[in-house]
């Protein structure tokens, strides 16, 4: 049998103020999602400023990230490159870049989604809260 790592309270909590930290620093107003391996809603923090919308699509991307054990960059780059096909995948529903799946010893058991800005800053908002994990 195998040991199974998972997200506690406390890593929970690392990850958020580390990609708060990082969207407040940059004035980003956004909404940040972190989800449990199998996608589950852990934590949900939208900013001052951000979009309502921004609520829905942060968590999507987490689930995205997690389920799939990559970012949800990979889906975005697939359907961009012409298989649209792949809209219709289960399940899947933030195929946009800004879901980072977080690893532990090459085990995914949970990922950050983030929305509110360009993509390809949501997920540096993502990475530096994941980046966190490291310094504890």
């Amino acid at each position: 049998m195998q040991t199974k790592f998972s997200l506690e309270l406390s890593d929970v909590k690392a990850i958020a103020a580390a990609a708060e930290a990082e969207a407040i620093k940059h004035q980003w107003a956004v909404t940040i999602a972190i989800v449990d391996e199998g996608g589950h809603l852990l934590w949900l923090q939208r900013l001052d400023g951000a979009a309502p919308v921004s609520a829905h699509i942060a968590p999507a991307k987490a689930h995205t990230a997690a389920l799939g054990r990559r970012e949800s960059k990979v889906y975005e780059d697939v359907i961009n490159s012409g298989r649209f096909s792949f809209l219709s995948a289960p399940v899947l529903e933030g195929l946009l870049e800004g879901g980072v799946p977080v690893v532990k010893d090459g085990q995914t058991i949970g990922a950050v989604g983030v929305s509110g800005v360009k993509s390809n800053e949501d997920a540096q908002i993502a990475k530096a809260g994941i980046a966190a994990l490291a310094a504890q």
